[in-house]
């Protein structure tokens, strides 16, 4: 059975940083990509960030220069630097992972969830 199970979610003042942890675990050959998204009470949840298998990296306008995805192939797990925090980023924060449990059988996987809180 596949699970991702993220960490590192807290309450920090503004200006602070965190650093979210995802991490897949269970039978699987590939995961491709893994993508962090966000749901603010009352809001639609939203893309973060991706990153592919390569590198490739991909990021919502609204964290541009402030945060920073990237992952450990080896471990299957990808993380989330946040620099720079705004109250506006307070939110529940959840991996996503398109994982291949065998060369036909693929789905998107999403982690528990994370809370990040910032306060002003």
């Amino acid at each position: 059975q596949v699970q991702l199970v993220e960490s590192g979610g807290g309450l920090v003042q503004a200006g602070g940083s965190l650093r979210l942890s995802c991490a897949a675990s269970g039978s699987f050959f590939r995961i491709n990509p893994m993508s962090w998204y966000r749901q603010a009470p009352g809001k639609q949840r939203e893309l973060v960030a991706s990153i592919t298998s390569t590198g490739s990296t991909n990021y919502a306008d609204f964290v541009k220069g402030r945060f920073t995805i990237s992952r450990d192939n080896a471990k299957n797990t990808v993380y989330l630097q946040m620099n720079s925090l705004k109250p506006e980023d307070t939110a529940d924060y959840y991996c996503l992972a398109h994982i291949w449990v065998t060369v036909r059988l693929h789905d998107d996987y999403w982690g528990q969830g994370t809370q990040v809180t910032v306060s002003s």
